[in-house]
């Protein structure tokens, strides 16, 4: 999944106004491995193979390339993406993103247009609900040339395999009870590209790709560890700190580049809003801190009798 994401349609604000007017007090999204609700992160995808939609929006710098062929540039990303689930815990899903780049300092025109289009698979392969685990894999394919050449986007296809977790800590020891609404989702996989080599004798070097998100429930500690008094909206907020990661493999000689991203998810029944800081992990990535939001519906319970269920072999098709 991209960082950032947001989409364009006009109905979204009409729901997202709606939805702040309901301030449930109890999550009944998707998401959920015994009392704990895994919220959908923005950085890093979740491990759930479930019906959603998100749309979002993100600016940032890129950094000039060392060898002085591109500025500094403003990049504004508006995108969106939908899965379903097509089987019983497995999912496929498409994503697509918008591109501003904007040239600093006058040094060229601004570009505009799509980036390629991501799809992905996902099976949640393994969870132990009482001690609030669940592994998944997946796959995503970054489709080669299906973008705006303008952007100079990958005319080959890049997949990369990937393990998603999450883990809760509502299992520890009651003298432990105020950590309990910690847990930690992520993602581990490696990037692979259609080609190995490019025209100008450069190579695409295969890549890690990892994300961590550490977060604290505060809907987690009201409902199942003490209910301090906590009133709404801050009820329903969970602070999080995003760790999105990428370790290129040794033949293209480049370094690990990445964002922190610290910010906070609010959640309610038919939707999750959210917003992070995006702070460059060094030069190598981007010259300034950017920002995201995001747009996360529950579809499930918006339409529950179109979404929520498997297309086949779920309880509806028996």
């Amino acid at each position: 999944m991209t960082y950032f994401q947001f989409g364009k349609r006009a109905a979204a604000t009409l729901i997202v106004a709606f939805a702040f007017n309901i301030l449930t007090t109890k999550l009944h999204a998707h998401g959920f491995e015994g009392d704990r609700f895994f919220p959908p992160t923005i950085s890093t995808d979740d491990p759930f193979a479930t019906d959603e939609f998100n749309i979002g929006f993100s600016s940032f710098n890129n950094p000039a390339a060392s060898d002085g062929s591109t500025p500094k540039t403003r990049e504004i990303d508006v995108s969106s993406e939908f899965d379903k689930e097509i089987f019983p815990k497995f999912a496929l899903g498409i994503s697509g993103t918008y591109i501003n780049l904007n040239p600093q300092g006058h040094q060229g025109p601004a570009q505009d247009g799509f980036d390629n289009i991501e799809i992905s698979a996902k099976y949640q392969l393994w969870e132990d609900a009482p001690h609030e685990w669940i592994l998944s894999l997946g796959c995503v394919a970054d489709v080669g040339d299906t973008g705006s050449k303008a952007l100079g986007v990958d005319s080959f296809s890049t997949y990369t395999p990937t393990v998603y977790f999450g883990k809760g800590f509502g299992d520890l020891p009651n003298e432990l009870k105020y950590l309990q609404p910690f847990a930690l989702t992520g993602t581990v996989g490696v990037s692979i590209p259609g080609e190995s080599a490019n025209p100008d004798g450069s190579f695409n070097s295969d890549a890690l790709q990892w994300g961590v998100a550490l977060e604290y429930s505060l809907p987690y500690l009201q409902q199942h560890v003490e209910d301090i008094g906590l009133p709404k909206p801050l009820s329903n907020v969970i602070p999080l700190v995003e760790f999105s990661m990428t370790t290129p493999f040794d033949r293209s000689g480049e370094t690990t580049t990445g964002t922190i991203n610290p910010g906070l998810l609010w959640e309610d029944k038919y939707c999750q809003i959210g917003a992070e800081a995006v702070i460059p992990v060094n030069a190598h990535t981007g010259p300034n801190v950017g920002a995201v939001f995001q747009v996360q519906f529950f579809i499930d319970d918006l339409f529950p009798k179109i979404f929520g269920h498997p297309i086949f072999f779920g309880e509806d098709n028996k």
